[in-house]
């Protein structure tokens, strides 16, 4: 499904369709309450191990941060645990805020 890589930029993770791809926020709730992404599970990267249950292995998934660190940290918890089709937002919200001025900075 991830054609262009395990890194996807702004605008790639802007088209993904949530009903197709699981999208995933490893950020802390605060984080989550001051932006978030349409459609987005969140589940912080401390609790993702004990929550890998909520997700289908089976299904694209696509994680993000606030800068992309966390996001990366999750994608390979996730591989270890068997899922395949992973990538993440390069630059996290951040990078994605500037794309789209309506999801806050900060």
């Amino acid at each position: 499904m991830f054609e262009a890589g395990p890194n996807l930029d702004a605008r790639t993770f802007q088209a993904l369709d949530p009903a197709i791809v699981q999208v995933l926020d490893v950020r802390e709730p605060w984080e989550y309450d001051r932006a978030r992404l349409p459609g987005a599970l969140l589940i912080p990267l401390g609790e993702l191990a004990d929550r890998l249950g909520e997700l289908d292995p089976d299904r694209p998934l696509a994680a993000y941060c606030h800068h992309g660190g966390r996001s990366m940290q999750a994608l390979r918890l996730l591989q270890a645990a068997g899922f395949k089709d992973l990538a993440h937002l390069a630059g996290g919200i951040e990078a994605y805020s500037r794309l789209d001025p309506s999801v806050p900075r900060y």
